[in-house]
């Protein structure tokens, strides 16, 4: 914090951040949560032995103050509690001396806007393939405003670059569309006008293809927008406010089976795979999921932990529209994405690309 700033206080969603100013020894900022400062209210004493009269089990978890402000050299806020409300005073030289969370440095959330990640096919020229690709290292995705209606174009583009094609159990190229007569296992939701929530590709073979590309050919009457979450910064930012739901989601394996009319393929991996203790792959696809054989005393905080990061993707997702012409291209192994349902002959066309040998 740069010196001459006033103290200061704010609310998040689990916890609250005092910035202490410029003046006196020890950390800038530090972060508390919630429930440890009501559990830890200075009034919340008995009057003649001073000791303690609450049990932090007598907290709720999702405890939170109806408001914060600064007083002089306090902190006070307000609970809610039973038809009232129940104060707490906190003197910003305790909180100091009993930070444990000092200058803690908070992973931000992924960018939410898609003038971040769009580019005008106009501008780009012949170079699309390559500076799509430096913006896929950098962003993990890439929207193509005005690609135009040829795929095969944009495909040899991309080959120019290195990449090649990978088929899969839908042929080279799919078509996305509910009238579908050009590929093979038709039966899953691409292919139909329902909602897909946020997803990866393929997590249910054992190398799932590295970048997909979304060329749309005809946009629906109704619906049919699309999202994109970084699921790698999102695990880095679930790590930062819950370590025990980050190594629950990055160690304990879950079962993808995906099951169709003629095709069957399992994979048991964790949702989020680490390499040299890095995020390194995101597997996430609610509707492969085969029965999870969990152990009983982890599955509970399993879900919970599932459910707070699915809350992140979702809070922090890119969401924008598609038109004729445009192109998403993605990261596969970084990125999820999603669509709303739709009325109308939408057509968009998938490719899926990967380095040769990888």
């Amino acid at each position: 914090m740069d010196v001459g700033l006033a103290p200061s206080v704010q609310l998040k969603e689990r916890h609250l951040r005092v910035r202490f100013g410029s003046d006196g020894a020890g950390p800038r900022w530090a972060d508390y949560h919630y429930r440890w400062l009501r559990h830890f209210c200075p009034c919340c004493r008995h009057p003649l032995t001073g000791e303690r009269t609450v049990c932090s089990s007598e907290i709720a978890a999702d405890v939170k103050p109806l408001r914060a402000e600064l007083d002089g050299g306090d902190l006070v806020l307000e609970w809610k509690e039973g038809g009232g409300s129940h104060p707490s005073r906190f003197p910003l030289e305790w909180l100091r001396d009993n930070a444990y969370a000092p200058d803690r440095e908070e992973m931000s959330p992924p960018a939410t806007r898609v003038e971040d990640v769009a580019l005008a096919m106009a501008d780009l020229g012949d170079g699309f393939a390559a500076t799509s690709l430096e913006r896929l290292a950098r962003d993990g995705v890439v929207v193509l405003r005005g690609a135009g209606e040829d795929t095969e174009r944009l495909i040899g583009g991309f080959e120019s670059r290195g990449l090649a094609v990978i088929p899969t159990h839908f042929g080279r190229i799919e078509d996305l569309r509910t009238d579908n007569t050009t590929n093979e296992n038709t039966d899953q939701l691409g292919y139909t006008d329902a909602a897909v929530e946020l997803h990866t590709d393929q997590p249910y073979i054992e190398t799932p293809p590295r970048y997909q590309m979304l060329h749309c050919m005809r946009r629906a009457e109704r619906g049919g927008d699309s999202s994109v979450a970084d699921g790698i910064h999102a695990a880095r930012h679930l790590q930062s406010l819950d370590a025990t739901a980050y190594e629950l989601l990055t160690t304990v394996p879950v079962r993808f089976d995906r099951r169709q009319k003629a095709f069957r393929s399992l994979q048991i991996r964790p949702i989020v795979e680490l390499r040299d203790g890095e995020p390194h792959q995101v597997r996430l696809s609610y509707f492969t999921y085969g029965p999870h054989r969990i152990a009983f005393d982890l599955l509970e905080a399993w879900y919970a932990a599932y459910a707070r990061y699915v809350a992140i993707l979702e809070e922090h997702a890119i969401r924008f529209s598609l038109n004729a012409g445009d192109a998403l291209v993605y990261d596969n192994h970084r990125m999820l994405h999603a669509r709303t349902p739709f009325e109308g002959a939408r057509w968009v066309r998938g490719v899926y690309f990967d380095t040769p040998g990888a």
